[in-house]
């Protein structure tokens, strides 16, 4: 998932927030099940840069579940 693929879920305006939002964590699990226990660590660092990405629209959308999200995230 790019920040291009991102921005057009995210803007999707034919949906509601909530939709946007599901079909943003689902794409985050998706990546994240993708990695295995043979992963790189650049792949996983990549994964991560991704997620925040995917955090950081979900925060234009819905500021409390985003900020939420990347707080966790960073812990």
């Amino acid at each position: 998932m790019d920040k291009e693929e991102v921005k057009r879920i995210a803007e999707d305006f034919n949906k509601s927030i909530k939709q946007r939002i599901e079909e943003l964590l689902e794409a985050d699990t998706n990546m994240y099940t993708q990695l295995g226990s043979d992963s790189t660590k650049s792949e996983k660092e990549d994964v991560k840069k991704k997620s925040r990405l995917i955090y950081r629209a979900i925060k234009d959308l819905d500021s409390s579940i985003g900020s939420q999200l990347l707080y966790y995230q960073d812990k």
